[in-house]
C-alpha cells in the first residue's frame, strides 16, 4: 500500500493527464460530449423504471433504482477501462520507462470524475419528484471510498491478467452482466428468497450499494458493521489486486 501511494504521488501529474486524455477520447466527436455522463444514467433509469416498476412495488422507484445504479455504473465502467489500460498502452510501455500502475489508476480517476458528473441526474430526479435530500448524504464518502478501493483492486488484477490472457476481457464482460442481476440494483434485498440470502450476502457489491441506497433513498445510516465491511472489503481487495499486479508487471513486456 505504501509503494502504491508513493507511485501515485510521484506520478500524479502523469495520472491526471492520462485521465483527462481518457475523458477527451471517450467523448471525442460527440455532439453532446460530457452531457452523456448525465444522459446515460437517466436513460437507463427511465428504461428500467418502465420495465420493472410494476413488477417491483417500491415507492419512488426512479430514486430507488438510480441510488444504486450510479455506483454500479461507475464500478462496471471503471473496471472495463482499467482492464484495458495496460494492453491499450502497450506501445508506450515498450518505449518509456514509467510505473505501470499509473494506467489502471488513471483509468479509475477518469471514471471517478465521470461518476461525479453523473450525480447531476440524481439531483434533478430528486427535485422533479420532490424527494427529500436527507442529511445522511454526508455518509456517502464512506461507501464511495470503499467502492473506489474495491474497483481499483479488481482493476489491477484484471489489467494484469488481461496482459497474459486476452480472453479475460470477454470473461469479465459476461461476468459483470451476470453480476448486475445478482446485485440489488433493480430490486430490494428483501426480493431474495429466504433460503438463498446467505449466498447473496457473499456478493461484495451488496455492501457498497446498500450504503449508497441507505443514505440517499432511506435517509438512514448503516450499522457500524456494514460501514466497516465496505471499507474492509475495499482495502483487502486493493492489497491483493495490487500485489498480483506488482508481482506480474516485470513480465508484461514479453506479452504486450
Amino acid at each position: 500500500m505504501l509503494q502504491l501511494f508513493r507511485e501515485v504521488l510521484r506520478n500524479r501529474e502523469l495520472i491526471w493527464e492520462l485521465a483527462m486524455k481518457d475523458l477527451r477520447v471517450r467523448y471525442k466527436r460527440s455532439t453532446l460530449g460530457f452531457l452523456w455522463a448525465l444522459l446515460n444514467p437517466l436513460l437507463t433509469m427511465a428504461i428500467l423504471s418502465v420495465v420493472f416498476s410494476r413488477i417491483i412495488a417500491v415507492p419512488h422507484y426512479p430514486v430507488f433504482i438510480i441510488s444504486a445504479l450510479l455506483p454500479w455504473t461507475f464500478f462496471s465502467q471503471a473496471l472495463w477501462y482499467s482492464l484495458e489500460s495496460v494492453v491499450g498502452n502497450g506501445e508506450l510501455l515498450k518505449k518509456v520507462a514509467v510505473a505501470k500502475s499509473v494506467f489502471p489508476v488513471a483509468a479509475l480517476l477518469s471514471n471517478v470524475l465521470n461518476f461525479l458528473f453523473s450525480l447531476g441526474p440524481l439531483v434533478v430526479i430528486l427535485l422533479v419528484l420532490r424527494f427529500p435530500f436527507h442529511a445522511t448524504w454526508v455518509y456517502l464518502p464512506v461507501p464511495l471510498l470503499g467502492l473506489i478501493m474495491f474497483t481499483l483492486g479488481c482493476g489491477f488484477f484484471c489489467a494484469a491478467a488481461n496482459v497474459f490472457f486476452r480472453d479475460v476481457a470477454h470473461i469479465v464482460q459476461i461476468a459483470v452482466q451476470g453480476w448486475f442481476y445478482l446485485s440489488p440494483v433493480m430490486y430490494p434485498e428483501e426480493f431474495w428468497p429466504e433460503k438463498y440470502v446467505a449466498i447473496f450476502r457473499l456478493n461484495p457489491m451488496l455492501y457498497f450499494l446498500h450504503g449508497f441506497r441507505l443514505a440517499i433513498y432511506d435517509g438512514q445510516l448503516p450499522r457500524l458493521q456494514s460501514a466497516a465491511l465496505s471499507l474492509g472489503i475495499g482495502i483487502v481487495t486493493l492489497i491483493f489486486g495490487y500485489a498480483y499486479f506488482r508481482r506480474s508487471q516485470e513480465k508484461f513486456v514479453f506479452y504486450l
